[in-house]
């Protein structure tokens, strides 16, 4: 419900500061590994992922949504039949609603955000489209789109890229696979990477 999730953005918000530290990958390596560079606690890591692992499981759309601590940042997966239709890159009603969520989170992290779009191993070709390059960029740009103009996430901290098919999180052997594989990934840069990519600092 609205306060619910009004009360996790607060929550939310008071620890972002997790997200100027690196991670490893996994929960175990978490607790195992430590940060790369300043940050705060582990146990703070753990909370932000079990709190939003929360508040999608009362959305119902644990399906859609998957979270990943990696060692560039937090990485928001969404699938994309939430957002997109099938062969399209216009924003459904219901991924825009979705995005508006997503953006209370990260207007206030300074974090800069690489919006990526992934498709399948099905070949496009049409006017709109000729190949999965397109599609996968187009996508990734609707989203930094939709963020400018209806968010207030600041464009300077927005970046957007397509991979097409060649990313894939599983072999496209199946129609649900192939489904998982056709994603837009939010990934909220850490402090050693967003200035990589933003062009911020020493190389």
């Amino acid at each position: 419900d609205i306060s619910k999730f009004q009360g996790f953005v607060t929550s939310f918000r008071q620890r972002a500061g997790i997200l100027d530290g690196g991670m490893t990958l996994s929960d175990n390596n978490l607790i195992n590994g430590g940060l790369i560079g300043d940050g705060p606690s582990i146990m703070n890591l753990n909370w932000i992922m079990r709190e939003m692992n929360i508040y999608i499981e009362a959305e119902g759309i644990a399906d859609e949504v998957e979270l990943e601590l990696t060692e560039r940042g937090l990485v928001v997966r969404l699938t994309g039949r939430i957002i997109f239709d099938l062969g399209k890159a216009d924003l459904r009603d219901d991924g825009k609603r979705l995005l508006d969520r997503i953006a209370e989170l990260l207007v206030d992290i300074p974090n800069v955000i690489m919006i990526e779009g992934h498709t399948d191993n099905w070949p496009i070709n049409n006017e709109r489209f000729p190949s999965n390059w397109e599609l996968s960029t187009a996508r990734a740009t609707n989203v930094v789109r939709y963020f400018i103009e209806n968010t207030g996430i600041p464009p300077e901290r927005l970046m957007a890229a397509g991979y097409s098919e060649y990313r894939p999180l599983y072999p496209n052997d199946t129609a649900e696979n192939r489904a998982r594989n056709r994603r837009v990934e939010i990934v909220i840069l850490n402090t050693r990477y967003d200035s990589i990519y933003s062009g911020r600092g020493d190389y």
